[in-house]
């Protein structure tokens, strides 16, 4: 009686208009594909949607004709559509006819590093497809765990040979030297990381100053079991060089500064008037200072005050005299262009590296 009973209710709930049954899940699936108006000629997002196997959808990404780019996720509610990857998240609206989604992309994720932009993805057809350039480059991909939460791109171009590791500049991956790298594999193994922050890599809310970003080096080269490879970097790469030279130089047979060679690299005090090297010398006195604070126990606050009177206040003081000389008649100009808010953490975690040890009675 009881079943008859709930049959009932239910056929009565049917027959009184269906207003019990789910509105279906508009199809997504199939390529998407719009321009961001980041740049005067804009910036081609190409979004590729497919069923997944277990339910719910997968996606891959293309950027201005990038490599392929990993969806973490695709989450449709409704007419809602959620697009999550580390470059950034997209939210929009599909309309009614299936044919275009409106919303708006957000740079970087978890942590944004921009302001909406509107972005307009249409669904696109065999015949207006954009063509996409596929990766070409000879080399396999892999995502290593350095950290907690934190996996990066490592690229493997193959070759034989001593390894070498190769790292890119500031706001770059190591696709970078896709083109570069396989003329290197006649004489080593050749491999490439996206640092933390970047690219395919992920996007951790801290972790940027030098030394942890060579920890990450580092840690890549344990999960691969290189054995004094050889680390060539390129810009901003050069802090992190000098990280693993300084502190561990048995860890690697050389390192190559490409352009890399600046004062976040190797410092050499009282540089006149120069504006990255007030930032390090500031930066510096800022760390020494804190370990002095009350409730901190250094593990000898007496080298670190003798630190701070020979080097540290006389370095800053010079700097701080460049900067009046310098400023002195000059005039009121337009404020810089501020970098991308992680080049402004790796730029923040610069650090000042003295003395790079030299290991002898190895060949490479």
């Amino acid at each position: 009686m009881r079943t008859v009973f709930a049959l009932l209710v239910a056929f009565g709930s049917l027959a009184a208009g269906g207003a019990q049954c789910p509105t279906p899940a508009p199809n997504v699936a199939g390529t998407w594909q719009g321009t961001l108006p980041a740049t005067p000629e804009g910036i081609r997002m190409v979004v590729r949607i497919t069923p997944a196997k277990a339910g719910g959808w997968t996606a891959t990404l293309y950027l201005h004709d990038s490599n392929p780019i990993p969806v973490h996720s695709v989450l449709v509610g409704g007419s809602t559509v959620e697009i999550l990857s580390n470059p950034g998240r997209y939210r929009g609206e599909m309309s009614a006819d299936g044919s275009s989604i409106r919303g708006v992309w957000i740079s970087g994720y978890p942590r944004p590093r921009s302001s909406p932009l509107p972005l307009e993805l249409q669904r696109a057809s065999p015949q207006t497809a954009w063509l996409l350039p596929p990766d070409s480059s000879p080399h396999t991909t892999r995502y290593i765990t350095v950290d907690k939460n934190v996996n990066l791109e490592v690229l493997d171009w193959g070759g034989s040979g001593r390894p070498m590791v190769l790292l890119a500049g500031l706001g770059e991956t190591a696709h970078i030297f896709d083109g570069f790298a396989p003329k290197l594999t006649p004489r080593y193994r050749v491999y490439g990381i996206t640092r933390r922050g970047y690219g395919n890599s992920t996007t951790p809310q801290s972790g940027y100053s030098a030394d942890r970003l060579g920890d990450d080096v580092l840690a890549v080269l344990d999960a691969l079991h290189l054995e004094r490879p050889v680390l060539v970097g390129h810009s901003i790469a050069g802090e992190e060089l000098s990280s693993i030279g300084s502190r561990y130089p048995q860890r690697v047979a050389g390192l190559v500064y490409l352009e890399a060679a600046y004062q976040y690299a190797y410092c050499q005090p009282c540089i006149g008037g120069d504006s990255l090297m007030r930032t390090i010398e500031i930066d510096e006195l800022e760390r020494k200072l804190d370990q002095l604070r009350f409730g901190s126990e250094p593990s000898d606050p007496r080298k670190i005050v003798q630190d701070l009177l020979n080097r540290d206040l006389p370095s800053v003081m010079q700097a701080v005299e460049d900067l009046q000389h310098n400023l002195h008649g000059a005039t009121r100009s337009s404020a810089p262009v501020r970098p991308e808010p992680i080049d402004q953490e790796v730029q923040a975690g610069l650090q000042r590296y003295t003395r790079i040890p030299v290991e002898h009675g190895h060949s490479m």
